[in-house]
């Protein structure tokens, strides 16, 4: 039985029905944007990767987190880097603002002094937690579609080739013959729609499962720095250190 080439396919959609072209289209849509999200996505995170790594290299290799902290705006793509960004500029406003309050007498207790720390640790804490999801939602986005395109193309793909067998069974009963010459073009032609569904599809899922486990490393990875730098934090408000 020959193999059907490349241009007896091209010629099965062309001569296909008008709800089956559409279904094709559709899948063809769906598989260019996913395709696109894919390549996007890819170098994102490979980046994100490679410039957390260097990062955190930097990080605890700095003198001072003043120095980190102009070191990384140089990492545009770190999500570590960011996050780390955001939590210093709020250590610099909660240091501001204990400088600026503090009485210049001796009647702070230590009580107080270590109440209004524990406040700073809480609002460093929460500018983290914030930071860490933003950049979450970031690394995220796009990947959804990838997801609906894995869910949702073979089920679009299967309801081409469903309509296309009842538009050829549809054929065979007007023209009264059942033969297989007449039975294979319609068929045929129909399961182009389950191929193309499938084609979309499996690579949606592959990268989705993909970058789905890279961007639950990077989470990770934040989680861990953001508790290794309030560690730190913690231990200099205890202390009575300022930054520069």
């Amino acid at each position: 039985m020959p193999v059907p080439t490349s241009n007896d396919i091209v010629q099965m959609i062309f001569q296909a029905g008008p709800m089956v072209r559409f279904v094709l289209l559709l899948l063809l849509f769906f598989s260019i944007t996913s395709w696109a999200i894919i390549f996007a996505k890819y170098r994102t995170i490979r980046r994100a990767r490679k410039e957390s790594a260097n990062f955190l290299d930097l990080f605890w290799n700095s003198p001072g987190l003043s120095e980190a902290f102009a070191a990384s705006k140089r990492l545009r793509y770190s999500p570590i880097a960011r996050v780390f960004r955001v939590a210093f500029i709020e250590l610099k406003k909660v240091n501001k603002s204990q400088s600026s309050s503090a009485p210049g007498g001796d009647d702070v207790t230590d009580e107080a002094s270590l109440s209004q720390k524990m406040v700073a640790v809480d609002n460093i804490k929460r500018a983290l937690r914030r930071a860490v999801n933003m950049e979450l939602t970031g690394l995220g986005k796009a990947l959804s579609f990838l997801a609906t395109t894995g869910n949702t193309t073979p089920f679009i793909g299967l309801f081409g080739t469903v309509w296309g067998i009842m538009n050829a069974f549809r054929g065979i009963g007007l023209r009264g013959s059942a033969s297989l010459a007449v039975v294979a073009p319609g068929i045929s032609e129909a399961l182009i729609a389950t191929a193309a569904g499938l084609a979309a599809a499996i690579p949606a899922v592959v990268a989705y499962n993909y970058f789905t486990n890279k961007v639950r490393v990077l989470e990770s990875e934040m989680h861990i720095f953001s508790a290794d730098f309030l560690n730190l934090i913690e231990r200099d408000l205890i202390r009575q250190k300022t930054i520069g």
